[in-house]
């Protein structure tokens, strides 16, 4: 069982710009990550099984919808500490945090922002606690970055919507209670429809033999001649933007989560660098040691910034898409790079399930794709200051 040590890192004393909701919400979920998932998740993921005994915890912490009003079940919480409680999550593994993000900000926020009022009590209550675990439908095989090219449709049957097709890398898959699916009506125009697990036709084979977030459930959804009630058709918002719309809000907890790995694999390494002797001193009084340490923290703290800032703007209800898609595509790049030179720093032990760091740099490779993919991030960025789209 893993000893946790870890020491959160604040180089520009970032934590005076937060409230003392933010630090008593941050320290809930630090605790709770230490004591619950660190001392099992080297063996889940090594066994690629996701720990289906942590949902209820995640629950009580307010994992599950932090922003979501408290009359439908969630904690009523800003933005800034939806952040702080994905850093800390991503900070123990990023395929809890995707547990977490999938739940939060893919399945209750659509239920939360395009749902009706009947569709709220039903769905939020379930799924804040955990009761119920989602799944967010929009990737399909042969649409990934192009999502307004899926296929997946449903027909009008009069008492019912007949749905088709199927979506693939879906996160809570496997077990999920109930589906936010993405399709297209006979006109063409994207609509969101709440799949519960147990409709006739619908299937959640579960994808294996992954090298990447070996601790999360991903999966297919399989949709062949399922009856889908009209009452489940998400009502408040159509066409793309209504699944872009959640995107954002999953990208924005992803840009904090990814600081949390980030911080996790540096505080490994700074540690390490600290006990570990070589020809007679630690390898941190080395030029080249302190180099890659003090470009971490470096990097860190610019991510850092980054994430705060954005997430003042989200509790304005200023960011923008553009905005979010900076912040996710830089700290996640940024993570990725710190896991590698942190490897680098341990030497051989790097790559050992005895540190954090080589699971962390393996889970980096999807949230680096997943959620809009590095370079389409880059090219969001291009045309919000140009003015010029590179998609078509």
């Amino acid at each position: 069982m893993m000893q946790d040590l870890f020491q959160s890192p604040d180089y520009y004393q970032l934590d005076d710009l937060l409230t003392e909701e933010h630090k008593v919400v941050r320290t809930a979920t630090r605790d709770w990550v230490k004591k619950e998932v660190s001392p099992i998740i080297e063996d889940a993921a090594q066994k690629a099984e996701f720990p289906k005994s942590i949902i209820k915890g995640l629950g009580e912490i307010g994992a599950f919808g932090p922003y979501i009003p408290v009359e439908y079940g969630g904690a009523g919480l800003d933005q800034i500490s939806y952040g702080l409680i994905m850093q800390e999550i991503e900070r123990g593994d990023s395929g809890v945090r995707s547990t977490a993000s999938v739940q939060s900000s893919l399945v209750m926020y659509p239920i939360w922002k395009y749902g009706n009022e009947a569709q709220r009590k039903k769905y939020l209550p379930k799924l804040a606690t955990g009761e119920w675990m989602g799944s967010f439908g929009l990737t399909e095989p042969d649409h990934g970055s192009n999502p307004g090219g899926m296929t997946t449709n449903f027909k009008d049957k009069g008492d019912y919507y007949l749905l088709n097709g199927a979506k693939l890398w879906i996160s809570n898959a496997p077990f999920c209670d109930v589906a936010v699916v993405w399709a297209k009506n006979e006109e063409g125009r994207i609509h969101g429809l709440l799949v519960e697990r147990g409709m006739e036709g619908f299937t959640t084979p579960e994808t294996h033999n992954k090298w990447s977030l070996r601790a999360s459930a991903t999966g297919e959804l399989i949709f062949q001649d399922v009856k889908i009630p009209k009452e489940n058709l998400l009502p408040g918002k159509n066409g793309l933007g209504a699944p872009l719309g959640c995107l954002d809000s999953a990208r924005y907890g992803i840009a904090w989560g990814a600081i949390g790995a980030a911080m996790d694999c540096y505080d490994t390494a700074l540690r390490y660098a600290k006990e570990r002797i070589q020809f007679g001193k630690p390898i941190a009084a080395y030029q080249l040691q302190q180099k890659k340490l003090a470009e971490m923290i470096t990097e860190i703290t610019k991510a850092q910034l980054l994430a705060y800032r954005l997430g003042q703007l989200k509790n304005e209800n200023r960011a923008t898409t553009a905005q979010i898609s900076m912040a996710k595509r830089n700290n996640v790049d940024m993570a990725i790079k710190i896991a590698r030179e942190a490897r680098q720093v341990l030497g051989a032990m790097g790559i050992t399930g005895e540190y954090s760091i080589m699971r962390h740099m393996m889970n980096l490779e999807s949230v680096i794709t997943y959620e809009g993919t590095h370079d389409i991030h880059l090219l969001i960025t291009g045309m919000d200051i140009t003015g010029i789209s590179a998609f078509k």
